[in-house]
């Protein structure tokens, strides 16, 4: 990339960025309109009040809008539709503001009237709309389409990519080229220039390392699905004891500290979803009993760390004899007759999963987790997947990063790579992101989505099926 397109992209990116700063601005100085008016009921004599308590109150607001902004990916502009935008900076909004009534309400000893801080949210949603619709445009305007060509080993892995041009992604990136091949990087060198991205999936760790080095000699975009390796290989640790760069990596271990707040934390969370939802809890039972006699709770074996076993408590969704030829499947979704009337709502608002708070609470699970698996069907997956049993190195989960950016139906290698990723990254910090960003998550239907029907696995479905060795050739269509 020459000169006078990395200044214009230099240019571009600063266009935007200075855009979202004034959008953070504009919501801070709205939060701090309506603070003064909740305080003091209406605009106070600024010459007579002190400002220490105040800054700290719009400080800790802006700071909690820019954690969450970061959770929902509030700012992720050209990568998100402009719902998606304005849905994103809402709730980041929303639990900003309830933070803050809450906090400052507890301090106070006393709940004052919350209308000014209402009145605020709607209009930042309305400043939120604009926002998006117009710096949205202006990012397509500033980055037009970029020519891009798709290298990938077999037509698995080129349909977990999936369609390119239906995302809002499309807008960014046009497909004009696809390479099947799987061989060596000089063979193919020749046919990516004059593209401005690249994406790949599957090819040989060589051919990709090759790729990967041409777009950064290059400066061009490059896109990658990763492979397990990939995720392991980024928790390895630079070891200064040798003379040559040497990496360390093991088995996940979480520091005594973060061990002790995490089940501090799921103790006191549950105990207080317990509570709180016992109402809620008592009423989905009642009506589950009455529907058909049979028993509210179903419990069921899963596996959690080190391939303990336990049994996960869920309202039951299903007949009472949805499993009586005694094979074990997933759901295939709305479609599933075995899935009762009542079911079918307790599972759209996600009832159904209420009753695991006993499971955390108890220790068997945690609130941040890898999804536990039913050790019949997490067989199954290790015939073809042996490495799946990795997600088993924390203890499992009521949420985790494949639920918040998975679905119900993602391809089991997929949700193994969450999890690692998950392993990764796990702290406090990582643990509190990914509890909110799982509040989003449940207004969207597609996270529920089943699998096919006659499936008894994720991994039945033919892009899910063992990947086959590619054999060193290539094509272009």
């Amino acid at each position: 990339m020459d000169n006078k397109n990395t200044k214009k992209t230099f240019i571009n990116q600063s266009v935007i960025s200075l855009l979202k700063l004034l959008h953070f601005l504009v919501i801070v100085v709205l939060f701090s309109i309506s603070w003064f008016w909740f305080r003091y009921n209406g605009l106070p004599d600024f010459a007579k009040i002190g400002f220490r308590y105040n800054y700290f109150v719009i400080i800790g607001y802006g700071v909690l809008v820019l954690f969450f902004y970061r959770t929902y990916n509030g700012y992720l502009l050209g990568y998100s539709c402009f719902k998606t935008l304005v849905f994103a900076q809402g709730m980041a909004q929303f639990f900003s503001l309830v933070i803050m009534y809450f906090s400052v309400s507890i301090g106070w000893s006393r709940f004052r009237n919350p209308l000014p801080l209402i009145c605020v949210f709607f209009i930042q949603l309305i400043c939120d709309t604009i926002w998006s619709c117009l710096a949205n445009r202006l990012f397509f305007r500033l980055n037009p389409p970029k020519s891009a060509v798709l290298i990938f080993r077999n037509t698995v892995d080129r349909n977990r990519i999936g369609t390119i041009e239906e995302r809002t992604v499309g807008r960014l990136f046009r497909i004009e080229k696809e390479i099947m091949h799987d061989g060596d990087f000089s063979e193919i060198r020749d046919q990516l220039e004059n593209y401005d991205a690249i994406f790949v999936t599957g090819v040989n760790s060589r051919c990709r390392n090759g790729i990967l080095k041409y777009c950064q000699e290059n400066n061009i975009p490059g896109f990658y699905l990763p492979h397990v390796g990939d995720v392991i290989m980024q928790q390895a640790v630079h070891i200064q004891a040798f003379d040559t760069p040497i990496m360390y990596v093991n088995r996940a271990a979480q520091g005594i500290g973060y061990a002790i707040a995490k089940r501090g934390f799921d103790i006191i969370a549950s105990l207080v979803g317990l509570i709180i939802s016992s109402p809620i809890l008592i009423i989905t039972a009642v009506c589950i009993r009455l529907y058909d006699r049979g028993p509210a709770i179903y419990k069921q074996v899963r596996l959690t760390k080190d391939g303990k076993k336990f049994k996960i408590w869920k309202f039951r969704s299903m007949r009472v004899d949805a499993e009586k030829d005694g094979v074990a499947r997933l759901s295939s979704g709305e479609k599933d007759d075995r899935i009762t009337p009542i079911g079918r709502f307790i599972r759209k608002c996600r009832l159904d999963e209420l009753p695991q708070l006993w499971n955390i609470f108890r220790g068997d699970m945690s609130i941040v987790g890898p999804r536990p698996e039913r050790p019949e069907i997490a067989e199954k997956y290790c015939q073809t997947m042996p490495e799946f049993m990795l997600r088993l190195q924390v203890k499992a989960g009521l949420t985790g990063y494949a639920q918040v950016y998975g679905k119900y139906n993602t391809d089991p290698y997929e949700k193994l790579e969450f999890d690692l990723m998950y392993i990764k990254d796990m702290s406090v910090l990582t643990d509190l992101r990914l509890m909110f960003a799982t509040a989003a998550i449940l207004c969207q239907s597609k996270s529920t989505e089943g699998i096919a029907a006659g499936q008894t696995t994720a991994m039945d479905n033919e892009n899910s099926k063992e990947h086959p060795e590619g054999e060193g050739k290539s094509s272009v269509r």
